[in-house]
This record gives C-alpha cells, structure tokens and sequence, in this order.
C-alpha cells in the first residue's frame, strides 16, 4: 500500500527502498537531538543497508495491516525531514493503535509535526477504521505535548519508568484522541 497525504506545510509518503540514502542523511542530523527522547541506536543502524531493511520490514508490516510508516516531506525542496507511524495497530476488541513521529531539528516549531499527526491520524480514523489513537511522550518533551495537544490529543496518565532512555528509565504521558473527539 502506498501512501501520500498531502498538507498545506509537508506531504507525507510512504518510504521506497531508494529512500534509505536519504534517511541516513536525516538520521545523522538529528542523532543526537532525537537521542534526548528516543533510546540510542548502534553506529551500524545509521547504515543505508540497515535503513533498507528498516524499509523494506515497513511494507511488509502495511502489507500485513500491523504498521504504516510513511515519510515527512518539505513542499518546495521534497527533501525527507521526519518520519511519522501509525504502529501497534489492533483490531476488535480494541479498534486502536499508536502514533510515533520525529521531525528534523531545523524544521520544529514551524507547524509541520502538528500537519503530519493530523493527516496520519485522519487516515487511522477514515482508512484503518480505527477508534482510537495513543502517544506516549516524555513530560520534558514540551514541542511534542503541544503537537498532541494541538490534534486534539488529551492526556489520560502518567506511566512511571516506561522507556530506558540514555540509563535510566523516564516516565511518559499517555496520550489519546477517540474518534468521536477529533
């Protein structure tokens, strides 16, 4: 399944294996900028041969209705700047599924996290059938909570010592937004 949302400030796409040159780039840019929030990765995964399976695994999972991973683009450049999930994706019972993103340091606070959460969870809602969509989220990561919170995302709790980040393990909020609700 290939995707592609358009926005007013990205597009968002699904990634190509040809994609993984690029997503190395974006990677080293942001290592250690995103390593504040996300568990740090072996030197081999800024790798393109490790970025393609990373891609190739990707479709498999939309093929199997389990993960949708798609790119953030910029309009005028189409240089790759983010990456953004609908991962965890559980049928009935549930209906649900998280959200995960990461944009480009140069690119936050220019609104462009907050389009691509939105279209993304418009396609949970409208393509996936989806009734509900969860985040989690570090207390400290402030520019994050303003992007949930801004698509409609309400906070439900805190989960104590939920990810080992850097040695040690950080407390995260859980987010939500029900169908109904966005």
């Amino acid at each position: 399944m290939n995707l592609l949302f358009e926005g007013q400030t990205c597009y968002l796409r699904s990634l190509a294996v040809e994609d993984a040159e690029e997503m190395v780039q974006l990677l080293l840019r942001n290592r250690e900028y995103w390593s504040v929030y996300e568990p740090r990765h072996r030197d081999s995964y800024f790798s393109a041969s490790v970025q393609r399976e990373k891609i190739r695994e990707s479709i498999y999972q939309a093929r199997e209705n389990r993960e949708y991973s798609v790119g953030i683009f910029e309009h005028n450049t189409n240089k790759l700047i983010g990456h953004i999930s609908v991962y965890s994706v559980k049928r009935m019972p549930f209906l649900s599924a998280l959200i995960g993103y990461s944009i480009d340091k140069v690119y936050v606070g220019k609104g462009i996290a907050t389009e691509a959460v939105n279209l993304m969870t418009v396609f949970g809602f409208e393509q996936l059938r989806l009734h509900r969509v969860e985040a989690y989220v570090s207390p400290d990561n402030v520019g994050s909570i303003r992007v949930l919170e801004k698509t409609g995302f309400r906070q439900e709790g805190l989960l104590k010592s939920f990810l080992y980040i850097n040695g040690e393990w950080k407390d995260h909020f859980y987010y939500s937004v029900i169908e109904e609700e966005f």
